[in-house]
């Protein structure tokens, strides 16, 4: 298993990427201010950073639980992925409700184009971030 600084590289490192990613699109697309919208990502960033972090323990002693390693076969990643965003859905769209004064469905419509956009996202950043930081002695799936 990986150490707890590994981890906090990881997930910060997730974070700050993916928090420039998502500033400057929703910028683009909603014509947003970046303040505000960097304000918004930051508190994001703080929930879904302690999100991953308990997340990827909890499905990493699940995963050794159930087949005795923690390498991801294509599928694991993919179902990885799913449950870390379906995890962030719940806490996100009353916040960005509230913040961006939108109604659910706009507030829904936005959620789900960032959990898709992170789900390819998160899928792609803990594949390179496994190949870049190998778990030692472990092969990668």
């Amino acid at each position: 298993m990986r150490t707890k600084a590994d981890r906090w590289r990881h997930a910060i490192g997730f974070e700050l990427t993916g928090l420039i990613l998502v500033v400057l699109g929703l910028n683009w697309i909603l014509g947003a201010g970046i303040g505000h919208l960097g304000i918004m990502g930051a508190i994001f960033s703080v929930l879904a950073t302690l999100w991953n972090y308990v997340y990827n323990i909890g499905f990493d002693k699940a995963m050794l639980a159930w087949r005795g390693s923690v390498l991801k076969t294509l599928p694991l990643r993919l179902l990885h992925a799913v449950i870390f965003e379906a995890g962030l859905l719940v806490a996100t769209i009353p916040f960005i409700m509230w913040w961006l004064s939108m109604s659910f469905w706009q507030a829904l419509s936005m959620d789900i184009g960032l959990v898709l956009f992170y789900l390819v996202y998160a899928f792609v950043y803990n594949w390179l971030y496994d190949y870049l930081f190998p778990i030692p002695n472990a092969q990668q799936g």
